[in-house]
């Protein structure tokens, strides 16, 4: 497998070595960022939207405070995303996403014990927490390995753990739930335990420490271009436009149409193969194409799926909407990441640098976003059709500012 020549041939060389003498270990280290993403993002995230109905059903939580819950996770998906590159530097990204695998099954056996509202919120903060850490970090510590014209797909593979893991909540949950809700908890922790255990040796081999320090001067290249600050921008108007499907939709059929949980579990899993299909779809279409064309046309379709169920509730444009918005809940990752590396070529550390702040702008818009429309919801008598329109309009904002990128250069280049 060739080098690739957009990352920093000094620091990285020994390691690509490795991966180099055959592909098993680069898919074996791709495995690895799947388990995680799967557990830090699929399981101790997602798995948390089918179990609201069941929550209030069982009076663990008032409605408000079930909703409220659910953006503690994202919240602390900000702080995990804030400190992950700090984290890395420091005790590296391997031991660093090991251990946030680890807190990630903790907090799924905590929440199984509802002491208190303030216990839950503080587990469910921790949970994403450790989301934020895997996402910064589990393809900064893959991607450098592999061939350019590869890691549209290797990408694809490390976030189709999400959609993974959406699809395993949505069809374990409900079977875990004929148990009991402390059942459903202990199910998530264990599958998470396990998954933790089954990638602890597949990580790629570590970069020295020292070396992330070293290359910090480097990092504030081509992180502060327009270009770069822009696509920051969109990916957090893109995190907003998700949080009506990724909080609400389970919760809309389920209560909003009453046709009850089962119902609202059933189009979560549509969500969730949505999400297994999507990253390696648009992983592939950018390795095809270019990263910015693909993202160019994934918002536009997202604009159109994220808007139908303010439009209308027939079964149809219901499951097509689930489909496409969870194939681009993770999907939109890889285009993300990969437009970084063509806008900056040549260092690894900027890379590193520029995926860092982008998350933390999805981020910070997806928290705003949740507690934003948590409240709109609260106080408008549950307008559900609301929600889906102001996401809508998020990711409508997102291609007006990558058009109008795209102009200015055409422009300019005139």
């Amino acid at each position: 497998m060739s080098m690739s020549a957009n990352v920093d041939h000094h620091s990285r060389h020994h390691h690509a070595e490795r991966h180099r003498d055959a592909g098993g270990p680069l898919w074996l280290s791709a495995a690895a960022g799947l388990c995680a993403s799967l557990v830090g993002l699929g399981l101790a995230r997602f798995a948390y939207t089918p179990l609201i109905p069941a929550l209030i059903a069982a009076r663990w939580f008032t409605p408000a405070e079930a909703v409220y819950l659910g953006s503690a996770n994202l919240a602390g998906y900000l702080a995990g995303a804030l400190i992950a590159r700090d984290l890395g530097a420091r005790i590296g990204s391997v031991r660093a996403l090991r251990g946030t695998m680890v807190l990630a099954a903790i907090t799924c056996f905590a929440c199984a014990v509802p002491i208190s509202f303030i216990w839950f919120f503080g587990f469910r903060f921790l949970a994403g927490v450790s989301g934020g850490v895997i996402m910064v970090l589990a393809a900064t510590a893959i991607l450098p390995h592999t061939a350019p014209s590869k890691r549209g797909l290797v990408g694809g593979v490390i976030f189709a753990g999400v959609g993974l893991g959406v699809a395993a909540s949505g069809t374990l949950v409900p079977l875990l739930l004929q148990q009991g809700v402390k059942q459903a908890w202990y199910g998530l922790g264990v599958l998470s335990a396990v998954l933790t255990l089954i990638s602890w040796k597949a990580w790629p081999a570590e970069a020295p420490a020292a070396r992330n320090v070293a290359e910090q001067p480097v990092a504030s290249h081509g992180v502060r271009s327009p270009l770069v600050i822009a696509l920051c921008l969109e990916y957090g108007l893109n995190a907003l436009a998700l949080v009506p499907h990724m909080v609400f939709l389970v919760d809309f059929v389920a209560r909003g149409l009453g046709q009850g949980i089962a119902a609202g579990s059933q189009y979560w899993v549509l969500y969730g193969i949505g999400a297994v299909v999507g990253p390696l779809l648009t992983g592939h279409l950018a390795d095809r194409a270019s990263f910015a064309a693909a993202l160019r046309a994934a918002f536009l379709i997202e604009a159109v799926a994220v808007a139908l169920p303010a439009v209308t509730n027939s079964p149809a444009a219901l499951i097509i909407s689930s489909l496409i918005v969870g194939g681009f809940t993770p999907g939109i990752v890889p285009l993300v990441i990969g437009r970084i590396h063509e806008l900056i070529p040549h260092s690894a550390a900027s890379q590193r640098s520029a995926w860092a702040q982008a998350t933390t702008t999805f981020a910070l818009f997806q928290a705003a976003g949740a507690y934003g429309l948590s409240y709109l919801f609260a106080h408008s008598g549950g307008d559900y059709a609301l929600l889906f329109v102001i996401g809508a309009a998020g990711v409508a904002a997102a291609l007006a500012i990558e058009l109008l990128g795209v102009v200015g250069r055409r422009h300019r280049s005139g």
